[in-house]
């Protein structure tokens, strides 16, 4: 089964899709508990904060959507 996941690129032709990408997890102790956030190495593109771990730190990019000042790149996870 596959996962979806978002991250905000913000310089353009970093990757594109197509690419095998790597991640990297970190952890943010909140009021909600721990969150989990992972950032495209290196350093191209982070996530918003999830309550859902993943198994898996590595995925292909599926699409790359251009908004006014950033980029939406959603990664396809295999778990």
């Amino acid at each position: 089964m596959a996962r979806e996941m978002e991250f905000r690129m913000e310089r353009d032709g970093l990757i594109q899709a197509g690419d095998h990408v790597e991640l990297k997890e970190d952890t943010a102790n909140t009021m909600a508990g721990i969150m989990y956030y992972y950032t495209i190495k290196d350093a191209i593109a982070m996530s918003n904060n999830t309550k859902k771990k993943l198994h898996r730190f590595d995925g292909t990019v599926k699409s790359i959507e251009a908004s006014e000042s950033y980029w939406t790149v959603t990664v396809e996870i295999e778990e």
